[in-house]
């Protein structure tokens, strides 16, 4: 499967040291320019390093997307990352964008996109059997992350997980 990836899920994911799970949920995952130097000011050097671990192997790649009509308008109320992530997961053609702004989900959904994020992303790890449960990576994701998630998003995601 091929997705593209706005900052925060790969950040999120490296963080807690899981960001193998989309290695082996997307043949390959694509992150626009800005993407790409948003994760390079990673703030944790593990982090930092298994993001360009990841970009070295190759199954991280970095794209441009067009200056299309759709990226300028989508400029206008996003910032640039999720901009980017979602005009170039369009061009490309992609089964997945991974985005876990409200605001950048809501408008990739409207054009059309398949929308994932973190939560998705471990809701599938679990029912893969990658991961043993969903409510310790959440735990680790607000102790390391500082990820925010609110409690209904968290009891729904634990629920859809059997948990």
């Amino acid at each position: 499967m091929l997705a593209v990836s706005n900052t925060s899920p790969i950040s999120n994911l490296a963080s807690i040291g899981r960001l193998e799970l989309l290695k082996s949920q997307f043949s390959t995952l694509w992150i626009p320019d800005a993407v790409d130097r948003e994760l390079a000011a990673h703030p944790d050097p593990i982090a930092q390093a298994a993001i360009q671990n990841a970009i070295q192997a190759k199954w991280m790649q970095i794209g441009t997307p067009r200056s299309s009509g759709l990226l300028q308008v989508l400029l206008l109320q996003l910032h640039r990352g999720e901009a980017e992530a979602i005009a170039l997961a369009a061009e490309i053609n992609a089964d997945f964008v991974l985005l876990d702004e409200q605001e950048g989900r809501q408008l990739a959904s409207r054009i059309g996109l398949s929308v994932t994020g973190v939560l998705g992303v471990l809701l599938r790890a679990k029912h893969a059997g990658e991961i043993a449960a969903v409510k310790p990576e959440v735990d680790l994701l607000r102790a390391k992350a500082h990820f925010f998630v609110s409690p209904q998003l968290e009891q729904k995601t634990l629920a859809a997980a059997g948990e």
